[in-house]
């Protein structure tokens, strides 16, 4: 039985609870970020703690912790854990409410750790594919516990044999996948959108490991544009960098993962061996 953290206690997952009024049940306020283990420790957990932080600044919610403190809490519970390898979820709830409606400034910490489900070796060694969803998050920069609109598009996406969706905005513009960040290769560049999306950490990583390797241009990107693009991938903290074969019903290239994604597969598996 997971041990997990709980606004300032370490409880059996059977027996963590929050208040019933608690604006991230009531009303849907809330942050988290999410982060796994690699070797037993966390990976990137001071930028995942950022992300966290500035979150919380989008939707003006306050964080009476430090970034060191809750760092601990994370470290402390991970410890608490016989995982070998785990998904460490950190989330900050908007606190108990009197009138059900308006923060008393007093928000809830909960730290969640699992073990990390083991994905398909196909994704990597075949590819995937994604469907495209029409519509945008109202704070893109802010990773909210409101996961109603990825709720909806991943059974979208289930239902066409896919497995993740892709926001596009009323322009016809690809911005992001509900879990994931897209990338794409048209001719021989590295392009990936930069605006009305939430950065990933993983994403970060992908663009310095392709610096000097290829041309990189973060711009806006067309759904059209992305479907008769070279290469597709998408990248995100649990699933690492995945090749995409297929959008919609369009294939990309060749049907196959491409050279230069296979390229920054590699790279991704030496920077993570070595950091």
């Amino acid at each position: 039985m997971p041990i997990y953290y709980v606004d300032g206690k370490f409880v059996p997952a059977e027996k963590a609870v929050i208040p019933v009024d608690d604006l991230a049940l009531l009303r849907g306020i809330g942050v988290f970020d999410l982060l796994r283990t690699h070797g037993g420790k966390p990976y990137f957990l001071d930028a995942h703690i950022d992300r966290l932080e500035n979150s919380a600044r989008k939707i003006q919610l306050p964080l009476p912790w430090s970034h060191d403190e809750i760092a601990a809490v994370v470290q402390a519970t991970l410890a608490k854990n016989d995982i070998p390898e785990a998904n460490i979820r950190i989330v900050v709830t908007g606190g108990s409410s009197t009138d059900f409606m308006t923060p008393s400034g007093k928000p809830r910490l909960v730290v969640l750790v699992s073990p990390i489900p083991k994905l398909p070796d196909s994704w990597y060694t075949d590819g995937v594919k994604i469907t495209s969803w029409e519509v945008e998050r109202p704070i893109p920069g802010a990773k909210s516990i409101d996961y109603i609109s990825a709720s909806l598009a991943l059974k979208k996406a289930a239902a066409a044999g896919a497995i993740e969706a892709l926001y596009v905005d009323r322009n016809g513009l690809a911005l992001e996948c509900t879990t994931s960040n897209i990338f794409a290769f048209v001719g021989g560049r590295l392009v990936t959108p930069g605006r009305g999306i939430l950065s990933g950490v993983t994403r970060k990583v992908v663009l310095e490991l392709a610096e000097g390797l290829f041309p990189i241009e973060v711009r806006d990107i067309s759904r059209s544009e992305l479907q008769a693009a070279d290469e597709v991938f998408i990248t995100g903290t649990s699933k690492g960098l995945v090749p995409v074969v297929q959008v919609d019903d369009r294939t990309i290239g060749s049907g196959r993962p491409g050279k230069h994604t296979r390229q920054l597969m590699t790279a991704m598996q030496d920077y993570t061996e070595k950091h």
